[in-house]
């Protein structure tokens, strides 16, 4: 019988809960998890939820499932079939990772459990769900993706702030700021690399995170989704939950294959939210995401830099000084000419037709920052910038006619862009 949600938040108080079979079956036996679990993960039907009769495990591979949800696809209508592996994430049943995607992650995602959501926004929200009530505090570094402020309030939870800089490539922020955001706190998001500065931190600033979050009880959540393009090796992970996903890696916006791994304890709240919301991701997604990551992409990373070069260049000559260590976004400061970010994105769009991220959108201190993405395809990425560059000469002289332009020579590392240079990675 199910008790009443305060008799079991009382329990967890008073740490009587490790003593409840039914405590340690949810949190695989660490019951000091379940002072993170949200009241609708503890109000959940946990018996029912855990029960194989209602909520069926995938079958051995060796076993003839008689018990199939869904029926096979005749190969007559034309349909594309994923064989056997169909029931894996069928309705109804737990969600399991195909062998192969779980041996494509086996360098990203290094936690005890594995979780396949919907991209990482669906391993966002299932951590969410699982941890966060009304009022608990949720830390995030400024600026950051919108998806987590968003997120975090539309679970009414209280947001708090931590200032960062970007130094050398490396997101640095005050620790005094940071320790006293998180006492009290319940929540710690972060990516690294970071959206949008496109700055990492440093081996003893993670060392710091860590420490600060087992110091005040906070699990830390870390995205990331950027980690590809990070220069030099991937870092240690920090304790925590770790997510992921192929869409910016590979370019695959549409390929909503995303990943959560940590702790079984913490790994299996989450499961549960995504169970009850969002349980499949198809296998020909997994299996699709399963053969990008391992496919080799000699060209991905010295295209990237010479489009982050190009980019810089091109900014740079228009006066913008941008930042952009890591990714492919562009931090630019817009406020010497006059204008704060919303304002310089809905002109830039409404007078030129190129679309920018208003700096607003990402925290308190991007009110005077745009996002510029080169993720684009070269002749787009040149014309945008062709286009933004004669806007931002139009704003800070209004009055002076139009420049005409011609195409220069391909860039070189740290040679300032003529007006409309052909970058170094355009096709001749």
């Amino acid at each position: 019988m199910a008790l009443p949600l305060w008799l079991t938040k009382l329990l967890i108080r008073t740490r009587l809960a490790r003593f409840s079979r039914r405590a340690r079956a949810l949190t695989e036996n660490d019951t000091s998890a379940l002072r993170f679990y949200s009241d609708r993960v503890l109000a959940a039907p946990h018996d029912e939820l855990l029960d194989a009769a209602l909520v069926p495990h995938s079958p051995p591979q060796d076993a003839i499932d008689l018990n199939q949800p869904t029926p096979d696809a005749p190969p007559s209508r034309g349909a594309i079939s994923v064989g056997r592996t169909d029931g894996l994430c069928a309705p109804g049943r737990v969600p399991v990772v195909l062998p192969e995607l779980r041996a494509a992650l086996t360098s990203r995602a290094t936690g005890e459990e594995l979780l396949v959501t919907h991209g990482a926004t669906g391993a966002l929200a299932a951590a969410l769900d699982a941890f966060v009530n009304p009022g608990d505090r949720v830390v995030l570094f400024d600026p950051c993706s919108p998806l987590f402020a968003l997120g975090a309030k539309s679970r009414r939870a209280t947001v708090r702030w931590v200032p960062t800089f970007t130094e050398d490539g490396r997101t640095r922020y005050a620790a005094a700021d940071l320790e006293r955001a998180m006492r009290g706190a319940k929540l710690l998001l972060l990516a690294d690399p970071a959206n949008p500065t496109g700055g990492t931190f440093s081996d003893e600033d993670r060392e710091h995170l860590a420490w600060a979050a087992q110091r005040f009880g906070v699990i830390v959540y870390q995205d990331e989704s950027f980690g590809a393009f990070r220069e030099g090796p991937r870092p240690k992970a920090m304790p925590g939950l770790v997510a992921g996903s192929v869409s910016q890696e590979f370019g695959q916006p549409g390929l909503r294959v995303g990943w959560l791994s940590g702790p079984k304890a913490l790994v299996r709240a989450c499961q549960l939210c995504a169970n009850l919301n969002a349980p499949q991701v198809s296998p020909i997604l997994q299996q699709a995401a399963a053969r990008l990551m391992t496919e080799q992409l000699p060209e991905r990373e010295s295209r990237l830099r010479a489009k982050r070069r190009y980019t810089l260049d091109r900014l740079s000559a228009m006066g913008l000084t941008a930042s952009a260590p890591a990714g492919y976004f562009a931090w630019v400061p817009v406020g010497e000419l006059g204008l704060d970010g919303r304002t310089f994105a809905e002109r830039l769009l409404r007078e030129e037709g190129v679309f920018v991220g208003a700096g607003c959108a990402f925290g308190p201190s991007g009110t005077n920052f745009v996002r510029v993405s080169f993720a684009g395809d070269d002749g787009r990425l040149r014309e945008g910038l062709h286009r933004l560059g004669a806007f931002v000469a139009r704003v800070r002289n209004p009055d002076a006619p139009p420049v005409p332009v011609s195409i220069g020579e391909p860039l070189e590392p740290g040679t300032e862009a003529p007006a409309d240079a052909r970058p170094a990675f355009s096709r001749s």
